[in-house]
């Protein structure tokens, strides 16, 4: 049972954290992450794959329904968001001696934990083996 509340707590902490995220840009809009993808010279309908990555992917991983999926959409969306707007931070530390990418890094390992572990036994339990 320790092992399934770890696993609860993991979902709710990268999915919660990251929902967040995912709805401000639902809120206000995903105008920066458009000219992020426009300055890399890509369509700009790849935009709103951040939909996918910052509400699918945690409300999937916090319902413990199709985690595996939905922390694979995480892991998915932080190679984009570091590959779009972080390549240059990847050696670096910020002013406070933490690494720059630190957030991104949080979500990206996080979302592969759960794609790896699955949800355990508390959550809605749908979806066999991709749970």
């Amino acid at each position: 049972m320790q092992e399934d509340i770890g696993k609860l707590v993991g979902r709710l902490s990268v999915g919660g954290l990251l929902l967040l995220h995912g709805i401000h840009k639902l809120l206000n809009g995903i105008g920066d992450v458009k000219s992020m993808v426009v300055n890399h010279h890509l369509p700009d309908i790849l935009a709103y794959g951040v939909y996918l990555g910052e509400i699918v992917g945690p409300a999937l991983v916090i319902l413990g329904l199709f985690s595996r999926v939905g922390g694979a959409l995480i892991v998915i969306n932080m190679v984009v968001a570091i590959a779009l707007a972080g390549t240059a931070e990847i050696t670096k530390l910020n002013a406070f001696g933490g690494y720059a990418l630190e957030l991104e890094t949080f979500y990206l390992l996080g979302g592969l934990a759960v794609a790896l572990l699955g949800a355990g036994r508390l959550g809605l339990n749908i979806g066999g083996r991709w749970n």
